[in-house]
């Protein structure tokens, strides 16, 4: 059977588009993740604070990091990232948090537009950090 025909015939050709569908779901899901760096499960950020020093990078508005955020984190709401991203370490690994995850990539590659290697993102944000049973606080 030649393979022209194998994918063209009937039986096949669900098989075939299945394929093509996931395929074309990782790709989007690949492109999505490289977009503003590496995306970090919540193990794996704390690892990086812990190891290397990172900073938390909270880029949510002020209210939602007044009501909840993590230990540490610097308060760098999205719309004054341009304003306070001078005052971020540029010799430490830097981790945006947002609430879901979806904001982080995007303001990661605005970090890196304005001079700063070393961006990851906190992969579901702030979801995950709660959906994990992670501690938050609300000082300062």
């Amino acid at each position: 059977m030649d393979f022209l025909q194998f994918l063209i015939d009937k039986n096949n050709i669900f098989i075939v588009a299945v394929a093509l569908a996931s395929g074309a779901m990782l790709l989007v899901t690949g492109l999505r993740k490289g977009r503003g760096g590496s995306a970090l499960d919540t193990t794996s950020a704390i690892q990086l604070v812990n190891q290397q020093g990172a900073v938390w990078v909270d880029v949510r508005a002020a209210e939602q990091f007044q009501a909840g955020h993590i230990a540490q984190a610097r308060s760098v709401p999205a719309d004054e990232l341009e304003k306070k991203a001078a005052a971020l370490p540029k010799n430490k690994p830097l981790i945006v948090v947002c609430e879901q995850g979806r904001n982080a990539p995007r303001i990661a590659q605005r970090l890196k537009a304005l001079g700063l290697t070393d961006v990851k993102t906190l992969e579901g944000g702030m979801r995950a950090w709660y959906a994990a049973n992670l501690p938050v606080t609300q000082k300062g």
